[in-house]
């Protein structure tokens, strides 16, 4: 029942029936041949995810005494199979959370939830394989998945750490913040690298820590049972414990070690890193390639003075790239929907459905489904409790670092889904009102990732709520030659009723280190190429072509903002700050509201204070083609 450890999971995807078959049906594929931690495993992993392909332990990686595993969670039958035994069983106990008097109406589906939920609480052991070996920090394997990283990282850690006011299980967080193996001024084999954002419950911890003037003791668990990784990025209520979680996606009760002075261990995990954050102890951490498809520039973060590293006897070093979406944490995101779905009408009441936009960056983009119940004598299409569920939905948790977040009505169309993108976009396309549904929030937090704001951590919000019946067919037809002012080309149709402009290029400014903030920000906060959007929305006259598209997005390539919803979604939303960079035509300002009477334009242009978007290498790209000839470690993979 469950993996108990890594390379349990590894052996079952490896005799898994389908290995039978075509090699590129295998669920795991072992490779011999020796390939570099150094960009070129990363590379593989992003081929093997668009394929659609297996996992793969590379058992000889260069340099490293420990084998690799990437894509574990590449596709949703691998994460189906690897938690076969638990999924629906976490189901059902999420359904008795909804309604415990399901358990009296059907005792035949919930006879073993008890049991199961028993199965949730930590255990605590004396001892367990992870404490066999002791070694040092550098020789843990030193994966590199961009040119422009600052080092090698951690990119599927469990980061484990106690309330310094109740120590224990109880009180404890299980997050996945990157850590940085080496690098920048880090000493060798004594210090790493700690990046956690806002809104993480190690950010708690660590506060709490702060206050009593104490270090924070922290523990950093790498592989054992699949679950603990998902643990780790699930958005639990405060008040459960993710190794409470991880237990009932287990299927068996999670194995902890006390430790005299610090934080309790992982006994199953394939290798624990033991550390401590010291009162103000900082250094640059980065550049890192990120999960929004740029590079989070070197900042200072909590430095993790490295106490002890352990592995247990045949330890497997899991790893995951992120980087422009979709990559395998997509995978995270629909296990999370999978598995809390169902649970969002009870913490946000009238409100269907969500969806975090993998394709923007995830906390970019947020769509929603509510309803408006309140007043049913009244007949109205202005947005009322929509407006009051947005608020809702922006004070939970990591929905609050959104930047812009659509809603409409789903008792306007029956079986709609956030989740369901096109759909969606044409339905709120098609209803909103530009002069009095947007809805700015400005001076506020965004992604700590996000570098389109007007600071670090800093931004502004727009909820868009639409609703009521459709007042404009969305066109896809666009005249040729169609007028344009200086310096604006190339009107490409992205999706019905949207249209992509190419306007002046913005000269980019393309650094990984992070200058002062006065010298990052001054053009964000001055926004001096908003003037050509002006000149652009000045331009679009009753008459204009364009006036029949509801939405406007000046970017640098339309060609490549039309390919694909995926692209449009992925440059639209990471290239824009709301206050600074939606635009209107015929744009007025009443009692504080901003609208407009024509178009929304919004500028997703590169500007000089965003992060450069992360490149593969191509002497690597080249590298890795040769591997996948004919003869080839990797042929027949279709990569």
């Amino acid at each position: 029942m469950g993996f108990r450890s890594l390379q349990a999971c590894v052996d079952a995807l490896q005799n898994d029936r389908q290995a039978t078959g075509p090699l590129a049906r295998r669920q795991l594929v072992v490779v011999d041949h020796p390939v570099d931690p150094q960009l070129e495993i990363a590379e593989i992993q992003r081929r093997l995810f668009r394929a659609g392909g297996p996992a793969m332990l590379f058992s000889k990686p260069r340099g490293s005494d420990f084998p690799v595993l990437v894509n574990l969670y590449g596709t949703r039958q691998r994460v189906e199979r690897i938690f076969a035994d638990t999924l629906d069983r976490v189901r059902r106990l999420v359904e008795l959370k909804l309604d415990p008097t399901a358990a009296l109406r059907k005792p035949g589906r919930y006879w073993r939830s008890p049991i199961d939920a028993l199965a949730m609480l930590p255990k605590r052991v004396r001892s367990g394989p992870v404490l066999t070996r002791s070694i040092p920090l550098s020789r843990l394997p030193q994966v590199v998945s961009w040119p422009g990283d600052g080092g090698p990282f951690i990119t599927l850690p469990a980061v484990y750490s106690e309330h310094p006011d109740t120590p224990g299980t109880k009180h404890s967080n299980l997050g996945m913040y990157r850590v940085q193996l080496a690098g920048n001024a880090y000493e060798h084999d004594r210090e790493a690298g700690l990046h956690y954002q806002l809104h993480r419950g190690i950010g708690v911890h660590h506060a709490a820590a702060l206050a009593r003037g104490a270090p924070l003791k922290v523990a950093i668990f790498v592989g054992g049972s699949p679950a603990m990784a998902v643990s780790a990025v699930m958005p639990l209520p405060e008040g459960l414990s993710e190794l409470t979680f991880a237990g009932a996606l287990a299927g068996h009760r999670i194995p902890m070690i006390p430790r005299r002075g610090g934080p309790a261990i992982y006994a199953d995990a394939d290798f624990v890193i033991e550390g401590t954050v010291n009162p103000g102890a900082t250094k640059p951490e980065g550049p890192f390639g990120d999960h929004l498809g740029y590079y989070a520039r070197r900042h200072e973060f909590p430095l993790l003075r490295v106490d002890h590293v352990w592995h247990r006897e045949g330890a497997i070093w899991p790893v995951t790239v992120v980087g422009r979406p979709p990559q395998e944490d997509t995978l995270f995101g629909w296990l999370v929907h999978e598995l809390t779905g169902p649970v969002i009408p009870t913490v946000l009441p009238g409100v269907s459905s969500i969806h975090a936009v993998d394709a923007s960056g995830v906390h970019p983009l947020l769509l929603a489904v509510g309803s408006e119940r309140y007043l049913p004598w009244k007949r109205s299409d202005r947005p009322a409790e929509l407006l009051t569920q947005a608020s809702a939905i922006l004070g939970q948790g990591q929905l609050s670092l959104a930047k812009y977040l659509f809603i409409v009505d789903g008792n306007e169309a029956p079986g709609l889904d956030a989740h369901d993108v096109e759909p969606f976009l044409a339905h709120l396309l098609a209803r909103v009102d530009w002069t009095r549904d947007c809805h700015f929030h400005t001076e506020t937090t965004i992604d700590t990732l996000d570098y389109s704001g007007s600071g670090f951590n800093a931004g502004s919000k727009l909820v868009v709520a639409a609703r009521g019946p459709a007042r404009r067919e969305l066109t896809t037809d666009l005249p040729p030659g169609v007028s344009l002012p200086d310096g604006f080309a190339n009107p490409r149709v992205c999706l019905p009723g949207v249209v992509a402009v190419e306007g002046p290029r913005i000269e980019p400014r393309p650094q990984l280190d992070a200058p002062s903030d006065a010298a990052i920000w001054e053009s964000a906060r001055t926004s001096p190429w908003s003037a050509d959007v002006e000149r652009l929305c000045h331009a679009i006259g009753p008459e204009h072509p364009l006036r029949r598209f509801p939405l406007i997005v000046v970017v640098d390539d339309a060609g490549f903002a039309a390919a694909s919803l995926a692209n449009w979604l992925w440059l639209t939303f990471t290239r824009s700050n709301p206050a600074a960079n939606v635009h209107g035509v015929e744009a007025f300002t009443q009692q504080k509201h901003w609208g407009c009477r024509g178009p929304l334009v919004i500028d997703a242009r590169l500007k000089p204070h965003h992060a450069p978007p992360v490149e593969e290498d191509p002497a690597i790209t080249a590298a890795v083609d040769a591997l996948c000839v004919r003869g080839g470690p990797l042929e027949g993979l279709g990569l």
